[in-house]
């Protein structure tokens, strides 16, 4: 459905309108989670925070939507395509279940960034290339260090960089601390250039932003 419309929006009026509408409904769901657990269970700096890679993720769709500029569509297209789809085959949560708004939270911000990499690649026809690549690699790392940083002068896990969550996760193959962020490393660089190469191979392919055949 969202291939669909996205084709139908192309160079079309409609197609600002519910990209717009689309970021609207992303911001207000995410900010009033946050204010929600905020009031709910008092201000606590190890969650409190969206400094997980997936709160990013949700930001950078949400503007996206909004402006279609290519660097944030490059966050976009590889946090959302890779990190919000494993994050939801394998949840490394301990919330109650459904419904409780922390399970909501968690399903629906990651699925609204894999909506939006779907409306905005196969839709809208946004391409990412190599240089979109490189700005994902910088940003990423250049977040980790961040997060390393604030997590040990704060005590706080932000991105599972100082430590493996509590429940089973893909990080559990991947060896002890802080070997796992190597591999991480390693495999994320693999996987996201796998998944840039096809559309700079593409002929109808484009840097800019702009709408092209699939």
């Amino acid at each position: 459905m969202l291939v669909w419309l996205g084709r139908r929006h192309r160079e079309a009026r409609s197609g600002q309108v519910f990209a717009r509408t689309f970021a609207v409904v992303i911001v207000l769901f995410a900010a009033t989670v946050l204010v929600y657990g905020t009031l709910a269970s008092g201000w606590d700096i190890g969650v409190a925070l969206p400094f997980h890679l997936s709160d990013l993720a949700w930001m950078a769709a949400a503007y996206t939507l909004w402006t279609r500029h290519q660097w944030s569509y490059a966050l976009t297209y590889y946090w959302g395509l890779t990190l919000s789809t494993i994050a939801m085959i394998t949840p490394a949560i301990e919330v109650p279940d459904f419904p409780h708004i922390d399970f909501v939270d968690f399903w629906a911000e990651h699925a609204m960034v894999v909506w939006a990499v779907i409306y905005l690649t196969w839709g809208l026809g946004m391409r990412p290339d190599w240089r979109s690549y490189a700005i994902a690699v910088s940003t990423t790392l250049a977040w980790g260090v961040a997060a390393l940083g604030f997590n040990t002068m704060a005590g706080t896990n932000y991105g599972f960089v100082n430590a493996k969550p509590n429940a089973p996760s893909p990080l559990d193959l991947m060896g002890d601390w802080p070997w796992y962020l190597g591999v991480e490393v390693v495999l994320g660089l693999a996987v996201w250039a796998l998944i840039t190469w096809p559309w700079t191979r593409s002929r109808g392919a484009t840097s800019s932003g702009q709408p092209v055949e699939a």
